[in-house]
């Protein structure tokens, strides 16, 4: 299979240099998408290997997406590999999909941490698991993590859905548009990573986007 790890980042010089490295070192085409980083994220992934894409200000993980995905279409990969660039995902998780995917054509792969959560805060544990409780319902399927952002996504399935989200959001959209096209999506275990790393996710304002997502879903 020809595929390829896409990385929205956004100041994350920090972590990027190492996991571009790490992910080139097995064979495997990186995208980073640089959301208008006001350090040295984008020239830090270049100098490791990476294609980098940058926007011109901050617009959000869903337009970065979005972005990244178009040009995997253009370019003719079979499928993508999306992972953050703060660390809070292990490299050496990948076989785990890549092995997950061989053969599949409409398929979605979610990483789940919930099968071993102990390093994760438990407000955030909490919140997971309420969720996925719920996009679960509305999915119709189990999907143990849906508030994961390392999965495997088939060009197929990226052609036949239209992503509108333009932040954290989409990846609730992902999952629900991928599920509408009879696509059923497998969880395999990855790795629990949380450091001192601050979250980029800003409470109330991506609440009320994801509330206002959910809303335009059900009406």
């Amino acid at each position: 299979m020809k595929i390829c790890v896409l990385i929205p980042a956004l100041n994350e010089e920090k972590e990027i240099g190492r996991i571009v490295t790490e992910v080139r070192a097995k064979g495997i085409d990186v995208i980073v998408i640089d959301d208008g980083s006001m350090d040295q994220t984008g020239s830090i992934a270049k100098s490791n290997g990476a294609m980098v894409f940058r926007n011109d200000q901050r617009h959000g993980k869903g337009f970065s997406l979005k972005r990244g995905f178009a040009y995997i279409l253009e370019q003719g990969y079979d499928g993508v590999i999306t992972m953050d660039g703060d660390g809070q995902h292990a490299s050496e998780d990948i076989d785990h999909f890549i092995v997950e995917a061989q053969g599949k054509n409409m398929c979605l792969i979610n990483g789940t941490r919930m099968g071993d959560p102990k390093g994760m805060p438990f407000v955030r544990r909490a919140t997971n698991r309420f969720m996925s409780w719920l996009i679960s319902c509305l999915c119709r399927q189990r999907i143990e993590d849906t508030q994961c952002g390392f999965r495997y996504v088939s060009a197929d399935i990226l052609r036949q859905i239209t992503l509108v989200s333009n932040d954290f959001e989409i990846e609730t959209e992902m999952l629900m548009k991928s599920c509408r096209t009879g696509c059923r999506v497998v969880s395999v275990p990855i790795q629990t990573i949380y450091r001192d790393e601050k979250s980029k996710i800003r409470p109330i304002k991506d609440t009320f986007r994801f509330v206002a997502y959910l809303w335009r879903e059900l009406c």
